[in-house]
C-alpha cells in the first residue's frame, strides 16, 4: 500500500505560501551582516531545542537553556532535562552535517535523529534508533486520557518504508508542505517507543533545510508550538476526526511558519536599516549622546523632546538642538501639524 497524503491546497495555504516564497527571496537577496547572522541562528537554535523539548515535559527554563546551551553550569536541574536539551542541539548539528551530503532521506537517517534525540535518557529505556516492539499511546498529559492508539508495533516497519519512498518521490507536492506532511505522518505511526515528537520536528527541519527553506536557519517552529500547545495538539487531532484530511494540520502549520518568516523577514530588515544608519551618523560625525538619540528612535519608531528628556535625563534645550542636527543630517525628520503642536515628535527618514 502506497502512502498517498489527502489534502487541499486552500486559499489559506496558497496566501501563506506567497508570503513564505516572499520572505525567502528577502533572505536570499539580502546583504544581511555576517555577525548578525550568526547571533540570530545561535538564538534560533535555542529556541528550538527549548521549547521542541519543553512540549515533551522538560521544565528548563529559557533562561536555563540558554545558559546550558552556551556551555554554562545550571544547578538544580533534572539530569534527563539536561540531557534532553543536550541531545536535541546535537541532533539539529547532525541535521545540518548531514546536508552536506545531499543524500535523500533514509530510514537509517531518522533512526539515528531519534538515537541521538533519546541515548542516555531515562537510564537507557527508550531503545534509541530502535522502531518500537510494544504498542504505545498518546495520552493527554493533564487528564491522563488516551487521545490516541498508534498502529501495530507489527505494522511499523511497512509504514515506515512507504513512508520514507513518498519523502523521495513526492511528485509537484510543494516542499513546504512535504514538510508539513512529514510532521504529521510520522506522528501518526509513531514508530519510537518515545521521542516520536521531536524527531518530526528534526525530521521537519531537515526537509526544510533540504529543499532550500533553510532561511538562513534563523527560525524556531517548536517555539509557535510549545506556546500555543493547544492549537498545536488540536491542529494534530483534527485530522484523524476529518477522516485523515491533512488539511487543517497544514493551515496550522503554513500559517505558523508564515508568521516566523515573516519575523525573520522583519528582524533582517530592521539590522540593514540600522547599519544604513549607523554608517550615516558617522559621516555626520555625531556626538555619543546624538548616537544614543539615534538608537532610541530606531527601537521605537518615533520619540518627542520629553520621552528623550525622561530617557537621558538632559535638558529641553540639549534634546530640542540634538534634534535639529539630526534633522540636518537628513537622519530624522519632525512631524507636526504647526509649529506649536504639543504633540510634535521625530522619527527616522
Amino acid at each position: 500500500m502506497v502512502f498517498k497524503p489527502k489534502f487541499t491546497i486552500s486559499n489559506k495555504i496558497n496566501n501563506a505560501l506567497l508570503e513564505i516564497e516572499r520572505a525567502r527571496g528577502f533572505l536570499d537577496a539580502a546583504k544581511l551582516n555576517d555577525d548578525w547572522i550568526i547571533q540570530m541562528q545561535s538564538e534560533a537554535l535555542i529556541l528550538e531545542a527549548h521549547h521542541s523539548t519543553h512540549i515533551e515535559g522538560t521544565e528548563l527554563t529559557l533562561d536555563q537553556a540558554q545558559l546550558i546551551l552556551t556551555g554554562e553550569h545550571v544547578d538544580n536541574v533534572r539530569p534527563d532535562d539536561l540531557q534532553e536539551l543536550l541531545n536535541y542541539k546535537e541532533a539539529m548539528d547532525f541535521v545540518s552535517d548531514y546536508l552536506d551530503k545531499k543524500t535523500e532521506i533514509t530510514e537509517g537517517l531518522i533512526k539515528n535523529v531519534h538515537h541521538i534525540l533519546v541515548k542516555d535518557v531515562r537510564g537507557g529505556t527508550l531503545e534509541p534508533g530502535q522502531y518500537r516492539k510494544v504498542q504505545n499511546y498518546v495520552v493527554n498529559t493533564a487528564t491522563r486520557e488516551i487521545i490516541y492508539t498508534p498502529p501495530d508495533p507489527e505494522n511499523v516497519p511497512g509504514l515506515m518504508k512507504e513512508f520514507v519512498e513518498w519523502l523521495n518521490n513526492v511528485g509537484d507536492v510543494p516542499h513546504v508542505l512535504v514538510a508539513g506532511i512529514a510532521q504529521h505522518k510520522f506522528v501518526d505511526i509513531h514508530p519510537f517507543i518515545d521521542g516520536n515528537g521531536r524527531t518530526a520536528r528534526v525530521l521537519c527541519t531537515l526537509i526544510l533545510y533540504s529543499k532550500g527553506y533553510d532561511f538562513k536557519r534563523l527560525f524556531s517552529l517548536s517555539e509557535l508550538y510549545d506556546t500555543s500547545r493547544p492549537g498545536y495538539y488540536r491542529a494534530i487531532q483534527s485530522v484523524r476526526q476529518e477522516d485523515m484530511d491533512l488539511t487543517p494540520w497544514l493551515e496550522y502549520f503554513i500559517d505558523g511558519l508564515k508568521v516566523q518568516m515573516l519575523d525573520v523577514k522583519n528582524r533582517g530588515e530592521a539590522t540593514i536599516k540600522k547599519e544604513i544608519i549607523i554608517e550615516k551618523a558617522k559621516k555626520a560625525r555625531l556626538n555619543e549622546r546624538q548616537e544614543m538619540i539615534l538608537m532610541y528612535l530606531l527601537e521605537n519608531q518615533k520619540a518627542s523632546v520629553d520621552d528623550i528628556r525622561q530617557e537621558l535625563d538632559i535638558v529641553r534645550r540639549t534634546v530640542q538642538r540634538d534634534f535639529a542636527i539630526l534633522v540636518d543630517a537628513g537622519l530624522a525628520r519632525e512631524v507636526a501639524k504647526s509649529k506649536t503642536d504639543p504633540t510634535r515628535y521625530y522619527e527616522l527618514l
